[in-house]
């Protein structure tokens, strides 16, 4: 029998609110916000859901991803918006979604083919502190129908205002966070269990966030052989190598990555990475060239921080996963 492979993302999909007046926001929420939604109108927000959709029902050689997560969303509600914008593809899709503390009300979901998975009972969030909550670190715990665990880990870490190295500090307690908790996932469930880190982590491959404290590398065999320490293989390194990135305000960066444990590196695994099938998906539709900054079509307002007529200003990222059947 063939093995079966699965096509996972992970997208920032940039500052995904409600409309501006949402009657459910919170009073404090708008104040907070007043000036980014200013002309966020349900006609300015369809239209982004629309470019969203446009480009998620583009991968996967267009049947959409088995898997993806999100980051930059309010809430359910408008995670649930963009999933019934990719209705054409006949996904049995599902969400699972975290309501971070974040100020700004962003948060992390992941998108799940229930025809393939099934999510576990298992599911938790790492609280990053900065003097005030910001966003969490998000782990659910999932299984294919053939029965195979797998655990995925959302990142959103802290953002690079007021400059990178004065920021940096709380994205190293956030790569330190990320290191403990794997470490503990692996007591818990066996050394060799498959986890995937997905995330823009507001720091590049070779930061010292992601590999002095989240023990991210970019050698496999290093990976492979430690079999005490919670290592990842930073399988999105080799993007920054052939000098793509996946945020390119005044980059580019390759913010955007993906950690695998281990266990998704072993010829044994039944679950695991298929080699070389990482990939930053830089459609024509949403870049300038073959490989350029995202489009912007039309400009911010001056008093907004959102683009009201475009794509993300972040690439989507993708890899192909296999399952010995």
């Amino acid at each position: 029998m063939a093995n079966k492979k699965y096509y996972f993302a992970w997208w920032n999909v940039e500052n995904l609110f409600c409309e501006e007046k949402d009657p459910k926001r919170s009073d404090w929420l708008k104040g907070y916000l007043k000036s980014e939604l200013k002309g966020w109108t349900p006609a300015v927000l369809d239209k982004k859901l629309n470019r969203l959709a446009e480009i998620l029902m583009l991968m996967n050689q267009g049947k959409g991803p088995d898997f993806f997560g999100v980051c930059e969303v309010e809430n359910r509600r408008v995670i649930q918006m963009l999933v019934d914008k990719m209705d054409p593809l006949n996904r049995t899709y599902e969400i699972v979604h975290h309501d971070s503390p974040d100020k700004r009300g962003i948060d992390i979901a992941f998108i799940y083919d229930a025809g393939l998975f099934e999510k576990t009972d298992k599911q938790f969030t790492y609280r990053i502190t900065k003097r005030t909550p910001t966003r969490d670190i998000f782990q659910v715990n999932f299984k294919t129908k053939s029965g195979n665990n797998f655990v995925l880990i959302g990142n959103h870490w802290p953002a690079r205002m007021p400059g990178p190295y004065e920021s940096e500090p709380y994205r190293i307690i956030a790569g330190e966070t990320l290191s403990y908790w794997i470490g503990r996932v692996l007591e818990e469930m066996g050394k060799n269990v498959p986890i995937l880190a997905m995330g823009d982590f507001n720091d590049e491959p070779f930061s010292r966030s992601l590999t002095d404290y989240a023990l991210s590398t970019n050698s496999r065999i290093k990976v492979i052989n430690s079999t005490k320490s919670p290592r990842l293989y930073n399988l999105t390194a080799g993007e920054m190598a052939r000098g793509a990135g996946t945020y390119y305000y005044s980059g580019p960066y390759v913010f955007d990555q993906l950690l695998a444990s281990r266990g998704l590196l072993l010829s044994t695994s039944r679950l695991k990475i298929e080699k070389n099938s990482t990939r930053v998906e830089s459609f024509k539709e949403m870049a300038y060239g073959s490989y350029s900054a995202p489009r912007r079509f039309g400009r911010p307002s001056k008093k907004s921080s959102y683009d009201s007529n475009g794509y993300s200003d972040h690439f989507p990222i993708s890899v192909i996963l296999e399952e010995k059947l």
